[in-house]
């Protein structure tokens, strides 16, 4: 057994080891995603305390930060909902067009945002195939909050779907009918068995949702009107100052929406582990 064991702790991985895999994934980490970060708040740093709180706590950046945060996570949680159905309804069910269905989730993942924005403009405005549907009852959806929420859920969605639905391929359906046996109802076998072993890909759907609403610039450009207090994103707003060469001044917006959406994100995070340690005690 003493031969053997050895024998199995000599046998020489396919990757490197750990020390070699911490490093690459260090330098890689360190090169695309903290070094930008740096250069972010180094370049935020050139405007002093004092202008720097002046440029992230004026009024106009506040509503943009209200309004960014509140639509994405709005659509984050209709997300969340409507792909869960997407999901359940691709994975369990068999009927004609269904691989259409599921390449049509992975459309706003190839479409340019840009594109995007115009064909939501196009159909949500007052004279579109959609929103004159609702002018009679007087509601407005393009150039309006609502029109943004609109195009944070089409980019968000697929998320979701592709999130949740390797894990309800892998949920073996005996695991229902045996609730079902039990005497169960369908709500309380949803609710108590299919529900807590989706929880933590659900939660990593609606995070990323949440996280692409946060920072979507090409497809809700179009569709907000960019209202200054209204309709205005901080994207946008800090897309504005770039333009205007307010280097600093966008960059000091951008870090506040970096660490409110990293701490947002951490949050979700805690969640989610908390959620996988129930699912494998239950």
């Amino acid at each position: 057994m003493t031969v053997f064991r050895a024998a199995v702790f000599r046998t020489r991985r396919v990757l490197p080891g750990f020390g070699l895999s911490l490093g690459y994934t260090v330098f890689y980490l360190s090169l695309i995603v903290l070094l930008p970060f740096v250069a972010l708040f180094l370049k935020s740093a050139t405007l002093g305390g004092e202008r720097f709180w002046a440029a992230v706590a004026e009024p106009r950046a506040v509503a943009a930060y209200k309004l960014s945060f509140l639509s994405a996570l709005g659509a984050a949680l209709v997300d969340a909902v409507f792909g869960l159905l997407v999901a359940w309804v691709l994975v369990r069910y068999r009927f004609w067009g269904r691989e259409i269905v599921n390449a049509l989730v992975d459309l706003p993942f190839a479409l340019p945002t840009a594109v995007a924005g115009i064909a939501l403009t196009a159909l949500y405005a007052e004279n579109g195939w959609i929103g004159k549907l609702f002018k009679p009852f007087g509601v407005k959806i393009a150039y309006t909050p609502l029109g943004i929420a609109v195009a944070l859920v089409f980019i968000g969605l697929p998320f979701v779907v592709r999130t949740v639905q390797p894990v309800l391929e892998a949920l073996e359906q005996e695991i229902e009918e045996a609730a079902a046996t039990l005497g169960a109802y369908r709500w309380e076998t949803f609710r108590r068995v299919i529900l807590p072993a989706l929880k933590p890909a659900l939660l990593t759907g609606f995070a990323l949702a949440f996280a692409r609403g946060v920072g979507e610039y090409g497809s809700v450009v179009f569709i907000s009107g960019n209202l200054p207090f209204k309709t205005e994103i901080a994207p946008v707003l800090i897309m504005m100052k770039a333009e205007q060469y307010d280097y600093a001044g966008a960059a000091a917006v951008g870090t506040v929406m970096l660490l409110i959406s990293f701490v947002i994100l951490i949050l979700i995070n805690l969640l989610q582990g908390r959620a996988s340690r129930r699912t494998a005690q239950g």
